[in-house]
């Protein structure tokens, strides 16, 4: 049983893990999109400050959503960690109510 519910914690902290990971893999595509554009428009004919102006709103998109996908997958994370504190509870009472008979 104790075996059961260490695999249960650890594949919930592993899926945690997975989500955290996904959203830091997404913020770093966004942020390389942006300056993928960023390049593209200083590359065109756009003066040098409509580019510059350019590139720092691409940029700050980028962040501001990569800060959201972050926020969100951390959230996410939390509320798998604190369910698995709730099994994790339910668990040792269910265990503890076997020893003593009560099951």
């Amino acid at each position: 049983m104790t075996t059961e519910l260490t695999s249960n914690v650890e594949a919930l902290e592993a899926q945690a893990e997975k989500i955290l990971s996904e959203a830091r893999d997404r913020a770093s595509q966004i942020i390389l999109q942006g300056k993928e554009e960023a390049r593209k428009i200083l590359s065109s004919q756009l003066s040098l400050d409509e580019a510059r102006a350019e590139c720092e709103r691409i940029l700050s998109e980028a962040r501001t959503e990569a800060g959201r996908k972050i926020e969100e997958s951390q959230r996410k994370a939390a509320a798998i960690r604190a369910k698995a504190d709730e099994k994790v509870g339910e668990l040792t009472e269910l265990v503890a109510n076997i020893v003593r008979g009560r099951a």
